[in-house]
């Protein structure tokens, strides 16, 4: 009795965690186009089949679950985007998942890690209003302690703050974005005019310049990062959007020497005493092993090392020499700006067709390395197929007629020859044949007068008797 009591209550419990989930996640349809206006909503567009949905889906959960406890007014769905593909088509869906952020008539792909904690500080930041006010001080020095990276707008209405707003509802996916009056600085800041533009970072400030720095969505854009970053495969990709170079020291942080130690140095040195040089062209930071970098230029770098790599065009720079010195690495950053340090690599046809090489050579190696039985299936059974086949082409028999006709014709007979002489052989064989089939003519047409004659008497016979 006490487990069947034990499993009532299991099931009631399983019962009631399956329909909370449901109530945080909600499973959207057709009717989803006409209501959404009415609220703002974190909506994951996902297929049935893809392997990244079925991983994302108890993490999707935990993030409508968190957004609910903490009284989020995003409301959190989901979308079979093959059921439904002429809404998600609308909704500018072209692979699984899809994370947006859908506001009114405003859409914010999801574009950073796959983790409960990103994509809720992402809802969180993107939901609310495009510019937070910061009204005092206090607020003001907590949000510098806060953020690595903090734009603000200083000043009353103006054209610059309309600009402002208008780039902070563009790229608020990357980053937040305020507003002070002059009150609220801090006081060891100063501002060299009122309104302005300000990016807070690497422990100083830097302001926007028009006439400088180009447009003000430009310039956020570039500034968005910190002088000098850890950077992965993700972060690089991210660094793309900026179109700047990224100088890297590849590093091993697991078992740092000091050759590694110095190069990571003087990259952070660079990044710091040479911002006013460099800044507006290059990123910054160390990248810990090579193996995604060996991958990205298909080469060997070795660790530790510099590179540059310019991810709009896929070319990359390497330097001549050692870097052993200050002068040296900022001579050859400098030899990359001007187009003195020779490039390598990039998107031609060739680099294209090497691409592809690489990744299917990549892939198979994978492949073998992870299961060697399921390699030799996918690969050797097609492989042996197309040699038996092969085989079976190159071995087989010529047409014996054409081999008949070709020992004819290295004979010295032509088609009209040879039926000559098949016509005279008949003829010689009508010749040798023709008394003997008389003669049996004559002795058959003898035969059967006897036979006849025999057919007439029999009656007569058959009288007599």
């Amino acid at each position: 009795m006490a487990q069947v009591t034990a499993s009532l209550l299991c099931g009631a419990v399983v019962a009631l965690l399956s329909s909370a989930v449901l109530a945080v996640v909600e499973d959207l349809d057709q009717t989803f186009k006409d209501t959404r206006m009415n609220d703002i909503w974190l909506v994951d567009f996902y297929a049935p089949w893809c392997g990244y949905c079925k991983k994302l889906e108890p993490i999707w959960a935990d993030v409508g679950a968190e957004l609910k406890a903490s009284g989020s007014p995003v409301r959190v769905g989901k979308m079979d985007a093959t059921a439904y593909s002429g809404m998600s088509s609308e909704f500018g869906v072209r692979g699984y998942p899809t994370i947006k952020l859908l506001k009114g008539e405003l859409a914010y792909n999801y574009k950073g890690p796959r983790t409960k904690d990103d994509i809720v500080e992402f809802t969180n930041r993107v939901s609310g209003p495009a510019v937070r006010p910061l009204p005092s001080k206090q607020m003001f020095e907590h949000m510098l302690k806060r953020h690595d990276v903090l734009f603000v707008y200083v000043g009353g209405e103006s054209p610059l703050k309309e600009k402002y707003i208008d780039v902070a509802t563009e790229l608020i996916v990357y980053t937040y974005f305020f507003s002070a009056s002059e009150e609220a600085l801090p006081e060891s800041m100063a501002l060299p005019e009122i309104p302005s533009v300000a990016v807070f970072k690497d422990g100083s400030y830097f302001t926007y310049d028009e006439y400088e720095d180009g447009s003000l969505s430009s310039w956020i854009n570039k500034e968005r990062f910190q002088g000098y970053l850890q950077i992965d495969g993700f972060t690089l990709y991210e660094l793309g959007e900026t179109g700047k170079l990224v100088a890297i020291a590849v590093i091993d942080d697991k078992d740092p020497s000091d050759e590694c130690i110095r190069l990571k140095s003087l990259i952070q040195m660079v990044a710091k005493d040479y911002r006013q040089h460099f800044n507006r062209d290059f990123q910054f930071g160390h990248m810990d092993g090579s193996d995604y970098i060996n991958s990205l230029i298909m080469g060997e770098v070795k660790v530790p090392s510099v590179i540059i790599l310019n991810t709009s065009n896929e070319q990359y720079f390497l330097p001549d020499g050692p870097t052993e010195t200050l002068e040296d690495l900022v001579s050859f950053i400098t030899g990359v700006l001007n187009g003195s340090v020779q490039a390598y690599g990039g998107d031609g046809i060739v680099q294209r067709v090497k691409r592809i090489a690489f990744d299917a050579r990549s892939t198979i190696m994978s492949v073998f390395r992870s299961s060697p039985v399921l390699g030799c299936f996918l690969f050797g059974l097609p492989l042996g197929v197309i040699s038996l086949m092969c085989y079976g082409i190159c071995t087989a028999d010529s047409d014996p007629d054409a081999g008949d006709m070709e020992l004819l014709k290295r004979e010295g007979f032509t088609d009209e020859e040879e039926e000559e002489e098949e016509d005279e052989e008949q003829r010689r064989t009508a010749q040798i044949e023709g008394p003997e089939n008389d003669e049996e003519e004559e002795e058959g047409e003898e035969g059967e007068d006897e036979e006849e004659e025999e057919e007439e008497k029999a009656p007569e016979q058959k009288k007599t008797d």
